[in-house]
């Protein structure tokens, strides 16, 4: 019989109750199973590199170039394409129908048609037409006054503002970063099994880190001169990202059950460590530090937000105490480092957690193996009514006691724009359109079903047979059992329903940090600062966590 190596100790996962709530879901950080952060821990540990292979621009930068790195035994190719926007183009917003750059990933070195072909639809975007090989698209604009700024430095021979490359953080922002065959590019089936891209969204993170790669280029080209390595390495990719990303998380309820279950295995694993060592002590103070400084350095405009984080900063003084040197000396110091912060905001208690996992990447890294949903979705069916309604009452009690007709209740509703074809919040009292409803409302539905179960047990067919309506609610009651972290354990269709908070909680497993909400609809954020450069990728290279801009 093959012996398997035993698994790492662990406590008691937190209760999906506490985990799966906006408001908690809404306070993550990045940890070290972000998609960028495995991506880039997985290009450092094949030592890949950057090649330019063209760099066809202008003395202003318009023009196109295309830079290959080889990941898994393949090669992948960014082409990018830069244009010359006039400003009153120039919109972060989905309605936009031009951009300062635009980008494909492309599967292996384009040849001169393919480059042709590319730059004549990139920058057209939604109106392009791509192909089986083009495996990602995105686009670009400008932070003009930061890149205005470091190309004015460079070539007046001198490196831009510190404080300027720290405060922006990044040259560009992406305004969208597609894949799965959006617009006829290549439908991730296609790539999914390849070393290197099997994870979630690993082909989007990787083009955004070459994107980081081809702002850098770009600036030095126009400037004359090289960035400094310090600057050039705080610089990362800014990321505008709205409402058309809130629904991925309950429409695709298998994926974020193992993302949560993920992180969640990760913290229980930690927490179970019986003692620490001097080095892993030193580890977690000089992290606390690093986090002091980085909310320090985390500045937005929005007053509510800025409010919010200045909170975060007076509270984390108190949180940090608990890592003093006679704490992490004791018996199983971490868990009584996270009970101790239960009392706290779930702020500090969700950046505690990102805190605890990061210096412990042999227990946790091989997690992010577990984070595809390779297999599809596959449950058992509920035997009978009564199993059902057991079944409800243990995972979705929570939304049993909710007056869905009352105004604050559903207030809202989830619809596709006719016009860009992205998800939309209307407001249901207000608008038109809620007769084009997105089934997103999960708890009302539920609840529907309930108040529709026989007194009688009956086959869940029979019962399905009189209330057909009630089939997409049974399905999802029937996948709770099995993926206990696949509901957002809210009422999406409430007027307290804030879209930014899903946003958030989706943008840190990809890595985001410097959440900058705009409103409770759309943020900006920061991807890749810190992260090493092109040139960078050794054993050092993982350590980026919640980055610091030290000139």
């Amino acid at each position: 019989m093959k012996d398997f190596p035993d698994l790492p100790a662990q406590m008691p996962l937190r209760t999906p109750d506490e985990v799966m709530r906006l408001s908690r879901m809404g306070s993550m950080f990045p940890t070290r199973l972000s998609f960028l952060r495995s991506l880039v821990r997985r290009l450092a540990g094949e030592r890949a590199s950057v090649t330019r292979h063209i760099w066809q621009m202008c003395d202003d930068g318009f023009g196109h170039g295309v830079f290959s790195v080889d990941l898994g035994g393949h090669t992948y190719s960014l082409v990018a394409v830069s244009t010359d926007l006039p400003p009153e183009l120039r919109t972060d917003r989905v309605i936009a129908t031009a951009w300062d750059s635009a980008y494909v990933l492309f599967d292996g070195i384009p040849d001169a048609d393919d480059i042709a072909r590319i730059v004549a639809n990139v920058p057209l975007q939604e109106a392009g037409r791509f192909g089986p090989r083009d495996l990602v698209l995105s686009r670009a604009n400008k932070s003009v006054r930061l890149f205005a700024h470091v190309v004015e430095a460079l070539r007046a021979g001198r490196q831009p503002d510190a404080d300027m490359v720290r405060d922006v953080g990044y040259l560009m922002r992406t305004t969208a970063v597609y894949g799965n065959g959006k617009f006829g590019i290549a439908d991730r089936s296609t790539y999914v099994q390849r070393p290197g891209l099997e994870g979630p969204f690993a082909a989007e993170m990787l083009t955004v880190w070459l994107i980081r790669h081809f702002t850098h280029a770009l600036a030095e080209h126009v400037g004359g001169a090289q960035l400094d390595r310090t600057l050039k390495r705080h610089l990362g990719i800014g990321n505008s990202t709205g409402l058309g990303m809130a629904p991925f998380l309950v429409t695709h309820p298998v994926l974020l059950n193992n993302w949560m279950m993920a992180r969640e295995t990760a913290i229980a694993r930690v927490r179970a460590v019986p003692a620490l060592s001097d080095d892993q002590i030193a580890r977690l103070r000089a992290l606390a530090e690093r986090a002091t400084e980085h909310l320090a350095q985390w500045h937005v405009p929005d007053t509510a937000h800025q409010a919010r984080i200045d909170k975060l900063r007076a509270d984390w003084a108190k949180a940090r105490a608990l890592l003093d040197l006679q704490a992490l000396s004791g018996d199983r110091p971490l868990d009584r480092v996270l009970h101790e912060t239960a009392t706290m905001s779930e702020d500090i208690q969700e950046l505690m957690v990102a805190l605890l996992i990061e210096p412990f990447g042999d227990l946790v890294d091989g997690l992010t193996d577990c984070m595809s949903d390779p297999f599809g979705a596959f449950v058992p069916p509920l035997c009978d009514t009564d199993a059902l309604r057991d079944q409800i009452e243990h995972s979705f009690g929570w939304a049993l006691d909710t007056d869905y007709a009352d105004p604050d209740h559903c207030g809202q509703f989830w619809y596709i724009s006719q016009a860009k074809m992205e998800p939309r919040l209307g407001l249901r009292f207000e608008e038109e359109g809620a007769a084009l409803e997105s089934p997103l409302d999960i708890a009302r539905r539920v609840a529907a079903a309930f108040a529709d179960l026989p007194e009688t047990r009956e086959p869940v067919s029979a019962y399905l047979a009189r209330y057909p309506e009630h089939a997409m609610a049974v399905e999802r009651v029937a996948l709770a059992a099995r993926y206990p972290y696949a509901e957002i354990r809210d009422n999406l269709i409430a007027q307290s329903c804030l879209p930014i908070d899903m946003l958030r909680c989706k943008l840190s497993f990809f890595g985001a940090s410097k959440f900058d909400p705009k409103s409770d609809r759309w943020t900006r954020i920061t991807l890749c600062q810190g992260a090493p450069l092109a040139d960078e990728l050794d054993a050092k290279a993982d350590d980026w966590w919640l980055p610091v801009f030290a000139a």
